[in-house]
């Protein structure tokens, strides 16, 4: 990864960006199951703001296939390197503990693992099958990798019946190649306009603040709903360290309000756009909103 520290993020934070922790009772429990059964969430590993609320709330997005990634996106904090082999107990882990939270809505995530044959797609199906056998009325919501929009591979992830099926797209066209590691925009619409045509309710987010322009937004918010996506989120994206892509803007909530309207009006069924979302946060809400149509 290169470095970025000759491009020191001088840009003060503003103070809508301020995280309020909530760490409750509810918070510690989360946590104590999620290190007892060694499990990876992204709400770790990704650095996320909303993590303490997430979890004080009893929820939390569970990272399947390890925690190291073959890719190396320069927005993200996850580990980057050879991972492992994929731990045929984690599907029953993260079931058990799906039980054990007692979580009615549950997100499932995962590194890419290029170095699998399949991109780990029968470990995400074994996944869902074991959290539906334990949790018969949970809500199984998957944010996926682009598997190479490999019409066999996604098959076997939607064979698995989850509800439904994220993958985001991160960020405009234009700054795809500087940002995404390996990882092509339209392999990512491909991806997505396939579950779609397998009437699955799609998901997709991406991040601003990375120097893209408005139109570019736009055009993005137009393909993916062309590409069939219901579902989308805008959040502004945070530096994790001076390794990474340095912030080019922090987009203000009047900006964020003005892309969730642009969306609507687009044809999208829900949209979540503010500083801190992320794309599971409040997952639950867009789901709702979707079925209620």
């Amino acid at each position: 990864m290169p470095k970025f520290h000759d491009k020191v993020d001088v840009l003060k934070k503003p103070g809508w960006l301020k995280i309020r922790l909530h760490r409750t009772g509810e918070w510690a429990e989360v946590r104590q199951i999620v290190e007892k059964h060694n499990l990876h969430t992204i709400c770790s590993s990704g650095r996320c703001p909303n993590q303490a609320e997430c979890w004080s709330r009893r929820t939390a997005t569970f990272m399947i296939l390890g925690d190291i990634c073959t890719r190396g996106c320069r927005f993200c904090a996850t580990q980057t390197g050879r991972p492992l082999a994929p731990d045929p107990e984690e599907p029953r882990q993260v079931a058990e503990s799906v039980s054990l939270m007692k979580l009615r809505y549950v997100v499932v995530t995962s590194v890419t693992r290029d170095d699998l044959p399949d991109g780990g797609a029968a470990h995400w199906a074994a996944t869902v099958e074991a959290i539906r056998a334990q949790n018969p009325d949970a809500v199984i919501e998957l944010l996926i990798p682009d598997l190479d929009a490999k019409p066999d591979l996604l098959d076997t992830v939607i064979a698995s019946k989850p509800d439904i099926i994220g993958h985001n797209i991160e960020t405009v066209e234009r700054l795809t190649p500087l940002v995404r590691s390996r990882a092509k925009y339209r392999t990512s619409l491909e991806t997505l306009r396939y579950l779609s045509s397998r009437g699955v309710v799609t998901k997709s987010g991406l991040m601003v603040g990375l120097g893209e322009e408005d139109g570019e937004v736009l055009q993005t918010l137009h393909d993916l709903r062309e590409a069939g996506v219901r579902i989308v989120t805008l959040g502004q994206y945070l530096r994790p360290t001076l390794e990474h892509y340095p912030v080019a803007a922090y987009i203000t909530p009047e900006k964020f309000e003005w892309y969730r309207l642009q969306a609507l009006e687009m044809g999208f069924s829900y949209c979540a756009s503010a500083p801190l979302v992320r794309s599971s946060y409040m997952a639950e809400e867009a789901l709702r909103s979707v079925k209620s149509l």
